[in-house]
């Protein structure tokens, strides 16, 4: 018989009192005169039996079919010894679970058809933790069992087969008969070591629960007078010896450093407090370690310890320059805060939150600002932060607990007014833990983190004089009640001419020195760079332009360390040796002009893109189809575009009835790329307008503003961003709304010169600035057919907007 085949008939030996699991040895005894034939036929034979327990264990008389439960183990006999008073001790070695069909005899012995059953599931990694539960619960019941074997729990670890482990432990526990049966009938191993975990730990509370019983009726010696006469013994002889007591002069020694530590009044008194209390305890006791490890932690906040600022602002202007290119608005408040403080000492640090895209030098502006000031910098990632301890940190009555990453960077600063960095504050997470943002309210309030209480030390930190900077790359997932604690600075992306320069100022020679390399060895050409910025790289920042710039240094750097020795300059034709291909190419410029599609303006985490809307008409049962993973908002905004053409289409040139047996789709690629907002909605419109009057538009106009239902053309938010997305991918002209023309402000001189700006109050404006031909036409034919109200509300619509100055 190969291995794993069984018959398909096999008689049944009756189990009382106990479950025979698959891959186990199970003792057994035999009694009765029928058991004991089986038993005699099967040794004759293949030694094969089916074990099946009975359901009812007190039951005298021979069972029958229905007295026994469905599933049993086909077992092998491995040993059987016969006593003179007449029963058999047999081992039996489980092989496989198998489910009873039919009871083919009853005479001389219970004879059954039966069916192999296989263990269901996988060995993933749900599973896996199960198995360590597993075993890392029976280890602790088999330390309090005095049942089970000293090496049961070595067996345990080195089994490596889920539904193996399940099987040994439910046969070595005491279970009851029907948990048992019951986990014999579970085929999927993770649902029977899912089960299996609760019976463990019910027995484990038995066990302990009766060795604390018996703890207690075996001593009647008091635990307090038995210490203090051990200890009493301890001292004198030490005493003999000429020992000092080492406890109670570590304990002066910490009395005394709580007292020159500078703490507050509060946190004094809360320390000498816990001094009394660990002067009492034996050094033994588990509670005197936590207690000294939290004085360590109490003693290493450097409650006294402050930096003295550098208050020269014209020397901490020079080195925010020598740092970072631009930034005014960021490096302008900073010094206005060494203003401050130089004329009011006593002032509280600002909290500051730098917004921007990837890239623009946030994390390492931090690093500037402490220089400048002369304070310790710190950095803290929220990154991916779930748990509410990592700020606060841990109750002293956990294992392992700790202070809060506040309290921790505190003690690496060495001082009170350290410049915190709090990284990705945008990407803080929650979960059953708790809210890491809601801990962050507390820190980041003026008027409250001078009292600052974290519940390892519980005591109040003074962080008033930390000087707190957070960065995120959007706003809109930082809770509100967080965000307005704070004083928002926004970094928006660089031109090209501004990357240029950082590429020259700063990256460059950053890079020139991280490879080996000297300015005389490579000569990095403007065409160069600018070759690197175009077609190289596509991002609101430098961090990818500098990471190109480093592979450029590398490549050369080989060819010195080959043996060259002229000086390589670098110009485009070197630089699309050294890097391949271009990697970037306008979109826009790679579209044709075509009716229904517009270019849009948007603003993403990483900066400023755009987009491109896609309109098209179909035969159909007047349906709008909107596709590319668009959020509410925009789905909103195309549904008000549509509307606004239908009920204004003889206005806008259009036909009245293009809906009635049509459906149209709109797609804003890429697909996979979810998008939302309201500022999409007059590109909506402009790609219905240019689809159903079969006029193509120019890719290389570009534009951003919500609508409404009656044609109204609203401001909206990240207009630097878009106009610099819109320079960056060879844009000509852009069409903003009227309100935001106060924006262009914020616009380098150098981006709205190369740009042409067009300022739009409602659709009529729009339609008349893309189609300006047609558009009059239409407008003067249409006002003499106008019914008297129409008319009258024509005369009213606001009028044609003309062009901004570019200047």
């Amino acid at each position: 018989m190969k291995q794993g085949q069984f018959p398909e008939e096999l008689p049944v030996l009756v189990v009382k009192g106990g479950v025979v699991f698959p891959g186990l040895v199970s003792p057994l005894v035999v009694s009765t005169e029928r058991s004991a034939k089986l038993v005699d036929d099967a040794l004759a034979g293949d030694k094969l039996v089916c074990a099946v327990t009975q359901r009812d264990s007190s039951l005298e008389r021979e069972a029958e079919p229905a007295d026994l439960f469905e599933i049993g183990t086909i077992s092998v006999i491995l040993k059987m010894l016969r006593f003179p008073d007449g029963t058999m001790r047999l081992l039996l070695q489980g092989m496989r679970r198998a489910g009873v069909e039919e009871y083919v005899a009853q005479s001389p012995y219970l004879r059954a058809k039966l069916k192999p059953l296989e263990d269901i599931g996988q060995k993933d990694v749900a599973t896996r933790a199960l198995m360590r539960s597993v075993a890392d619960t029976f280890a602790k019941l088999a330390e309090l069992a005095p049942y089970l074997p000293d090496d049961v729990s070595t067996v345990v670890v080195g089994i490596d087969s889920p539904g193996r482990l399940a099987d040994f432990a439910a046969t070595y526990v005491n279970f009851d008969l029907s948990e048992k049966q019951r986990l014999l009938e579970m085929l999927d191993v993770k649902e029977r070591l899912q089960a299996l975990l609760p019976l463990l730990s019910k027995e484990i509370a038995v066990l302990e629960l009766g060795a604390k019983i018996r703890d207690q009726v075996k001593g009647e010696l008091d635990k307090s007078q038995r210490e203090y006469f051990l200890r009493e013994q301890m001292k004198a002889i030490q005493k003999e010896l000429g020992e000092a007591d080492q406890v109670q002069s570590e304990i002066e020694e910490l009395r005394k450093k709580v007292e020159e530590a500078g703490m507050p009044q509060a946190a004094l008194e809360a320390a000498r407090r816990e001094l009394d209390r660990l002067a009492r305890m034996s050094p033994a006791a588990s509670e005197y370690s936590v207690t000294r490890n939290y004085f360590d932690w109490l003693l290493a906040v450097p409650w006294k310890v402050r930096t003295e600022d550098s208050l020269d602002v014209r020397r901490a202007g020079r080195i925010l320059n020598e740092d970072h290119y631009d930034l005014e608005k960021v490096k302008q408040r900073i010094l206005e805060y060494l203003s401050v403080r130089k004329l009011k000492p006593d002032s509280k640090g600002p909290i500051l939150c730098f917004i921007g895209p990837p890239g623009v030098g946030k994390t390492s502006l931090g690093r500037s600002i402490a220089r400048a000031l002369g304070r310790k910098f710190l950095r803290f990632s929220l990154g991916g932060i779930r748990d509410e301890a990592e700020i606060r940190g841990h109750r002293r009555t956990y294992v392992g607990a700790l202070p809060g990453r506040i309290v921790q960077g505190l003690r690496t600063a060495g001082s009170m007014n350290p410049v915190f960095m709090l990284d990705e504050i945008d990407k803080v997470g929650t979960d059953f833990r708790g809210d890491p943002s809601s801990a962050l309210l507390e820190v980041l309030d003026p008027e409250q983190n001078f009292s600052f209480s974290d519940h390892y030390l519980e005591v109040p930190v003074d962080l008033s004089q930390v000087m707190f900077i957070t960065t995120a790359n959007v706003a809109d997932t930082i809770i509100p009640a967080l965000r307005d604690r704070m004083e928002i600075l926004e970094l928006p992306g660089y031109t090209d001419e501004e990357k240029l320069s950082i590429a020259k100022g700063f990256l460059v020679p950053r890079q020139l020195t991280q490879n080996g390399l000297t300015g005389e060895q490579v000569q990095l050409r403007d065409e160069a760079l600018r070759l690197l910025v175009s077609e190289y790289t596509r991002e609101a920042g430098v961090r990818n332009l500098e990471r190109e710039i480093g592979s450029v240094m590398r490549k050369l750097a080989r060819r010195f360390a080959e043996g060259r020795t002229k000086a390589a300059d670098v110009g485009k034709t070197e630089v699309r040796k050294l890097l391949g291909p271009r990697r970037f190419s306008s979109e826009v410029a790679a579209r044709k002009m075509q009716p229904g599609v517009s270019t849009g303006l948007a603003v993403t985490a990483f900066g400023g893109e755009i987009l491109f809307i896609e309109s098209s008409l179909m035969k159909g049962k007047k349906q709008l189809l909107l596709t590319g993973l668009l959020g509410d908002v925009m789905k909103e905004s195309a549904e008000a575009a549509l509307t606004y053409v239908r009920a204004h289409a003889l206005e806008l040139g259009v036909d009245e009835k293009f809906f009635e047996e049509s459906d149209i789709h709109i797609h804003i690629p890429a697909g996979a790329t979810p998008k939302d907002g309201p500022s999409a909605g007059i590109a909506i419109a402009a790609s219905l307008l240019s689809l159903l009057r079969r006029e193509p538009l120019d890719p290389r106009i570009a534009m951003t503003g919500e609508i409404t239902l009656s044609g109204r053309v609203l401001p909206i938010g990240g207009v630097k961003e878009k106009v610099l997305a819109a320079s960056r991918a060879g844009i000509k002209a852009v069409i903003l709304p009227a309100e935001n023309q106060r924006d262009l402000k914020d616009v380098p001189a150098n981006v709205r010169k190369v740009l042409k700006f067009h300022f739009v109050k409602s659709v009529g404006d729009l339609c008349r600035v893309l189609f300006p031909k047609t558009c009059e036409r239409r407008s003067r034919h249409d006002a003499g057919r106008m019914t008297p109200e129409a008319t009258c509300a024509a005369r009213q619509a606001p009028g044609v907007r003309r062009d901004a100055p570019s200047g």
